[in-house]
């Protein structure tokens, strides 16, 4: 489905590109979230024990804004994490502002168990492009996320 709003060439190429990437990304999304919630969980719990697990401890901050989520967001994220044992937050000793968001061994034990059928789910669902199509895609996807306003 493209644009009709008749606009200039310009206006109605990047609507139409616009809508594509963005149906491509919610259809994506919803097909690995169906995956992800067969293990109870939430695409956001799912990147943040992910993140924790190829990251480290992140101070909850710092996790937000890996996952592109707000402060309100990632709060109710760790919250709910939290609640089931899979992750712990840590106050800093030093700076006592600072809480860093730790995984628990159950949380690890999760993580390193669901996330290579999360892998495969990936490499199937990018398997519709070449080599070659992946890589441009993700070149072409890092360029228009780092653009500046």
């Amino acid at each position: 489905m493209g644009s009709h709003y008749p606009g200039t060439e310009c206006e109605v190429r990047a609507l139409n590109a616009f809508i594509k990437l963005f149906r491509a990304a919610e259809s994506l999304n919803a097909r690995i979230s169906q995956k992800v919630a067969a293990h109870h969980l939430t695409l956001s719990q799912f990147g943040v024990l992910e993140t924790l697990c190829h990251l480290g401890p992140l101070p909850q901050c710092k996790l937000g804004e890996k996952l592109l989520k707000s402060s309100g967001n990632i709060t109710m994220v760790v919250d709910n994490l939290e609640k089931l044992a899979l992750v712990e937050r840590r106050r800093d000793r030093v700076d006592r502002r600072v809480v860093t968001v730790h995984l628990t061994a159950e949380g690890r034990a999760l993580i390193e168990r669901i996330f290579p059928e999360h892998v495969a789910a990936i490499v199937e669902e990018m398997g519709v492009l070449d080599g070659g199509e992946q890589e441009q895609l993700g070149q072409l996807c890092r360029k228009v996320g780092l653009r500046r306003g």
